[in-house]
């Protein structure tokens, strides 16, 4: 039959040729990507995500042998050790994981020590119309080596806030999808009008990749934080004066006199929280308190290096 004697036929030598060339070039593509996470030029974490975006791609069609290898410190033995204790069989290929091997395979990742002493976790927290943000803010501009996170809110954006760098400004529903999804690594109803979270894969890849992370929020996800990642630093950032802190909130006015009292009457309960705190920036001048946060935050990888 000609249908058989079609299948019985070899490829062309042209398609073998094809098939060998292709199959050297996704070798090297797997080989550059486990180069990346070896010398940081990526995080393993990004690579995970990759992987589970696109299964046939570069980062799935990657054996997960070689991704554990290409981590700091795991040689052959380690990352024998490793697969046993995750329940992944040395066959299996990033993108072929099922959910739960891939949430046990995240959380090795996030336990190993970073490449860096500078990858940590630094929240800043204090009253409101301290200046948390603007102090975040000048750190973000004037400190590039610094990372700072971006929080989701539900309220609307203030005069010259940029979303996607001040903010993520979104509506309920999103937030609650955000939720439902474990996307937020902490969340809080702040002054019993607006919701704020901190989306959780941006600080997950920028501290495995061994960079100091900067996150502005509110007491109550400073708390939160801290219970979910108890090595985070925090600090909290006072007013010169409660004075000071009533003209700052007028000031600037984005609330109305009754939103006004309330959030002043949150801040007497949030000043009394600083001595839940690592240490304490007195926000007298913008430049120079982000300058003592900046200090605080590399005082440790300074210490490390001497």
């Amino acid at each position: 039959m000609p249908s058989a004697e079609r299948r019985g036929t070899p490829p062309p030598e042209v398609d073998r040729i094809a098939a060998s060339r292709a199959a050297v070039a996704a070798r090297r593509a797997r080989a550059a990507v486990k180069s990346d996470i070896a010398t940081g030029r990526r995080s393993a974490l990004e690579v995970l995500d990759a992987a589970r975006d696109d299964p046939g791609g570069t980062e799935g069609r990657m054996r997960v042998t070689d991704f554990l290898l290409a981590l700091p410190a795991i040689g052959p033995t380690k990352m024998r050790a490793a697969l046993g204790d995750l329940g992944i069989a040395d066959v299996k290929r990033l993108g072929g994981l099922g959910r739960l091997q891939r949430e046990r395979l995240r959380r090795f990742v996030l336990s190993r020590p970073s490449r860096s002493a500078a990858g940590r976790l630094t929240v800043l927290a204090g009253p409101t119309a301290v200046g948390k943000g603007t102090v975040a803010d000048h750190i973000r501009r004037h400190h590039p080596e610094i990372a700072v996170s971006v929080s989701a809110t539900t309220r609307r954006p203030r005069p010259g806030e940029v979303e996607g760098v001040n903010y993520y400004f979104v509506d309920d529903a999103e937030f609650d999808r955000m939720i439902a999804h474990g996307e937020l690594l902490e969340w809080a109803t702040v002054h019993n009008a607006y919701r704020y979270g901190t989306p959780r894969r941006p600080i997950e890849h920028t501290i495995a990749a061994g960079r100091s992370m900067l996150l502005e929020i509110d007491l109550q996800g400073a708390r939160s934080v801290k219970a979910a990642m108890p090595e985070a630093q925090l600090i909290f950032l006072m007013p010169p004066s409660w004075d000071e802190l009533v003209r700052r909130l007028v000031g600037r006015g984005t609330e109305d006199p009754i939103e006004q009292r309330r959030r002043l009457e949150t801040a007497k309960v949030e000043l009394a929280a600083r001595d839940e705190f690592d240490h304490v920036v007195v926000n007298h001048d913008v430049g120079t308190a982000a300058a003592e946060v900046v200090d605080l935050m590399t005082a440790r990888t300074q210490g490390a290096d001497t």
